[in-house]
């Protein structure tokens, strides 16, 4: 979930007045520029150059996780994927083509418009809708996968959203999350240099202080009866002006993959 205003009248400020996680001045700034996520030149462009990268991420630790050929035209056929905070789809559709049955879910109902809007444009399915982690959790939706990329950090309650996040994690699932750590090098990386100089994102696209350290994202899942088993930074290579893997590097951008009980038997 990514986009600025709060929208008078909007019913995700109601909803966070009744206790939900979402914070309505995060979603209004998503929702504003919601028309640009699938234009690649756009304000969205930082996360397309980035997506490659968590893509193939993603379908490994998946695959692995789940004894299924990498090499297959579908080898996640048959799994219950969940995305949190989808936005316009950029993660929704290509987990569909790789054959798993997608649920997206954004805190803006525009992003959901834009995202349903798109796929029916690509012939793909993808069941697409206006609701909170939160929501679906209290109704016992489970999923194989959860992806929870760069949503942390937008949340008003972090610790909730993750024990809303965990929940819906069936058993043998697992759960991807990527946010930013809370270094001074994402400080300088993320905001002063992506918004400020660069200007690749929109001025107070981040804040700092809900940045999340690798250490209390990991505790907080344990704490839901998870267990850490893959992490890896990404990082921007400016001589080749790509993002690529960096496990020794946590400093910045993030992924963590996280699962609940034994995995299933290939």
């Amino acid at each position: 979930m990514i986009a600025a205003g709060k929208v008078k009248g909007d019913p995700m400020e109601k909803r966070a007045h009744a206790g939900s996680t979402v914070d309505p001045v995060e979603v209004a700034r998503f929702a504003a520029i919601a028309e640009e996520w699938w234009d690649p030149d756009g304000k969205f462009r930082p996360l397309h150059r980035f997506n490659p990268v968590r893509l193939e991420w993603l379908r490994d630790r998946i695959v692995e996780r789940f004894g299924r050929d990498a090499a297959a035209d579908r080898p996640l056929a048959g799994l219950r994927l969940l995305d949190i905070g989808c936005g316009g789809g950029l993660l929704a559709e290509p987990m569909t083509r790789l054959g798993a049955t997608v649920t997206g879910i954004d805190a803006a109902e525009r992003n959901v418009e834009v995202a349903r809007l798109h796929a029916g444009h690509m012939g793909l399915a993808v069941d697409y809708r206006f609701a909170t982690a939160e929501e679906l959790a209290a109704a016992g939706e489970r999923f194989d996968i959860v992806l929870n990329m760069e949503v942390v950090e937008h949340v008003a309650d972090r610790d909730a959203f993750l024990d809303a996040a965990a929940a819906l994690v069936a058993p043998g699932g697992m759960m991807v999350a990527a946010t930013l750590n809370r270094t001074t090098k994402a400080w300088l990386l993320a905001i002063v240099g992506a918004e400020y100089v660069l200007r690749w994102l929109p001025r107070g696209t981040h804040d700092w202080r809900r940045f999340v350290r690798p250490s209390e994202l990991a505790a907080a899942l344990r704490r839901n009866g998870m267990t850490v088993a893959a992490m890896t930074g990404i990082a921007f290579d400016p001589m080749r002006d790509r993002w690529r893997l960096a496990p020794d590097d946590l400093d910045v951008n993030y992924m963590l993959m996280a699962t609940r009980g034994r995995g299933p038997t290939p």
